[in-house]
């Protein structure tokens, strides 16, 4: 009888059976919703659309990390409690000014001053019933599901700006420049192509930010790096010094968290949870990572005889860039030419940037961001399976964002260096922006210590003051 028990509960668990009892689970949900109507097909898709939308804004927010990492990870050890706190306060000012202003200016409906500029009136609230749900966006999503997507994005820009400024600006001069940056010019550029403005109705396409979130924080980072100049040691009489950053782990997980977090700013940018484009979305953009990888590891290891790491990571960015104006609209093939193209552009972006401009970008994002940005813009007008798109549009939209972002930054750059000063002084640059700025240390178990050609971290213990190694007589008395 113990024997028999045993065999039936072994069958009622075991691997058979257990799919026999799902499938009758599911006959008979079916068999009930028939009897009782249940959800229209429609609203199956609109809970789907937003499920989905919502997920891609996660997968967006978790991008902060990857800048936050990055930029550490590129920068020097004793500035990185200054660089996380920004790529930290970014995010809410982000949030936050984009529910005061920044999505009534970036979606207003009706413009104001012809297509250029809408306002449709401070804070955010969802209309009432049906009409912020279901009826919303032609039953797309939500209205709330519209905001907080939307809200991810904007403060992109800012912590694109703050990787080429990074190590010197006054971090209440940063933090002023990313409200108005964020809250006022992201949003009146965005209007423009997004919220139906006289480029959307030229027919200029960027399907996620190539040029609407990647450029527009580009052309800030220039302006903002040539205005403060280079790091204190990196242009010398005898020639261009490379500054390393501190830990290539931290850079490469902030590399991979940002490829993850594309899945959502390019997927979700589908704005429906509509299978064939989605995917088709998230194959583009896988394609372009890998192909910016593969380009800038062969041309940098060409050039420097060596393979770099920061190249090949940072081709892995600007493939992503390069592919975000069209992922939707071009073929796997023509995703891994962007790519690829990508990846080649940046590192010889990087090198003119740093060698020949001298302008110094810590984290290459002007390269990245800007260039790449203006390159994936440009593609649509030579790939896209649309043939509406047309080169000489993307290239007026390109002109546009361009003239129209620098002098926006130029203008609260040079208020805010008249009114705050911009960068730090040179002591507290060269003792690193986390004891000036913040009054801590990031490492503090460890202690830079110069050497010839680099720096290296060693540990720190109680015979270890200040930014130096105390001598064997100090260490005695």
């Amino acid at each position: 009888m113990n024997q028999f028990v045993r065999r039936l509960k072994g069958i009622l668990t075991g691997s058979i059976f257990l799919p026999i009892l799902t499938l009758l689970l599911l006959l008979s949900v079916s068999s009930y919703a028939q009897e009782d109507a249940g959800p229209t097909p429609a609203y199956a898709v609109f809970v789907a659309n937003n499920i989905w939308m919502l997920l891609a804004a996660f997968l967006v927010f978790i991008m902060h990390l990857g800048f936050a990492m990055v930029e550490s990870g590129l920068t020097r050890a004793k500035n990185t409690t200054n660089i996380l706190f920004k790529n930290t306060s970014v995010v809410a000012i982000g949030i936050l000014t984009y529910a005061i202003v920044g999505f009534n200016l970036m979606y207003p409906g009706d413009f104001s001053i012809g297509q250029f500029f809408g306002f449709a009136g401070f804070g955010i609230t969802s209309p009432e019933g049906a009409a912020g749900l279901i009826d919303y966006a032609d039953g797309g999503y939500t209205y709330w599901t519209d905001f907080i997507f939307q809200a991810m994005f904007a403060a992109t820009c800012a912590t694109i700006v703050s990787g080429a400024v990074a190590e010197r600006i006054k971090l209440p001069s940063f933090l002023v420049f990313t409200v108005l940056f964020v809250s006022l010019v992201y949003t009146i550029a965005g209007s423009w192509k997004w919220g139906g403005g006289w480029l959307d109705q030229m027919g200029f396409y960027d399907f996620a930010g190539s040029t609407l979130v990647h450029s527009v924080g580009g052309w800030g980072a220039l302006v903002g790096a040539m205005l403060l100049g280079p790091r204190l040691g990196k242009y010398t009489k005898s020639g261009m010094k490379p500054i390393p950053g501190h830990s290539m782990p931290l850079a490469t997980i902030g590399v991979f968290l940002l490829w993850f977090g594309w899945f959502g700013f390019n997927g979700g940018s589908v704005l429906s949870a509509d299978p064939g484009l989605i995917s088709l979305v998230i194959v583009t953009t896988s394609l372009a990572a890998a192909a910016g990888i593969i380009g800038a590891m062969v041309v940098s290891w060409i050039v420097s005889k060596k393979p770099d790491l920061s190249m090949a990571l940072n081709g892995c960015l600007a493939g992503l860039v390069g592919i975000t104006a069209g992922a939707d609209v071009t073929t796997p093939l023509t995703a891994v030419i962007i790519g690829a193209v990508a990846g080649c552009i940046v590192v010889a972006s990087v090198i003119i940037i740093d060698s020949v401009l001298k302008i110094d970008d810590p984290v290459g994002a002007v390269s990245v961001h800007l260039v790449c940005g203006i390159w994936g813009t440009l593609a649509v007008g030579i790939f896209s399976t649309n043939p509406d798109h047309s080169f000489m549009v993307q290239l007026i939209g390109v002109v546009a964002y361009a003239v129209f972002t620098i002098i926006c930054s130029l203008i609260i750059f040079l208020v805010i260096k008249m009114i705050m000063g911009l960068r730090v002084g040179p002591e507290e640059e060269m003792d690193g922006l986390d004891l000036g700025e913040h009054g801590m240390m990031a490492y503090p178990d460890f202690q830079q210590v110069a050497e010839a050609g680099g720096s290296t971290m060693s540990m720190a213990s109680d015979d270890m003051v200040g930014s130096r190694v105390l001598t064997e007589s100090e260490q005695k008395s």
